[in-house]
């Protein structure tokens, strides 16, 4: 007997990337999540560039350990949350971290029907 699943392609989905300094993550989470992000990936990293050795130069101390957030939102959020996580992770400032924004062609993994409404779902079968 074959079983037929039912997969929910997310197609109007944008991939945000915060890199920040080591304990601005949870900040940063809370202004995205009040924003309309569904919530947020954590991992650690380790950074390193010219501005690093620049400002070492000055007697600044850069620190070296990053948190790096990765925010999946809807299309039609994703301006809005981009710029409350820039905000909240004091992106103006030097030496602080960056943002980036990207397309997602397509993702999948268990989502509410409500949650997909807002995305732009697409279902296919496979048996």
């Amino acid at each position: 007997m074959k079983r037929r699943d039912e997969i929910v392609v997310l197609t109007d989905a944008v991939l945000i990337t915060c890199i920040v300094q080591r304990g601005l993550a949870d900040v940063v989470v809370d202004a995205a999540t009040e924003a309309g992000a569904q919530g947020a990936t954590i991992f650690y990293a380790r950074g390193t560039g010219v501005r690093q050795k620049h400002l070492g130069v000055l007697g600044i101390t850069i620190n070296a350990e990053k948190e790096v957030l990765y925010i999946v939102a809807p299309g039609d959020h994703a301006d809005h949350i981009f710029e409350r996580v820039y905000v909240a992770a004091q992106l103006d400032t030097p030496g602080m971290g960056m943002i980036y924004m990207m397309p997602l062609e397509k993702m999948a993994t268990y989502v509410p029907p409500e949650v997909a409404a807002r995305f732009g779902s697409h279902q296919s079968h496979h048996g």
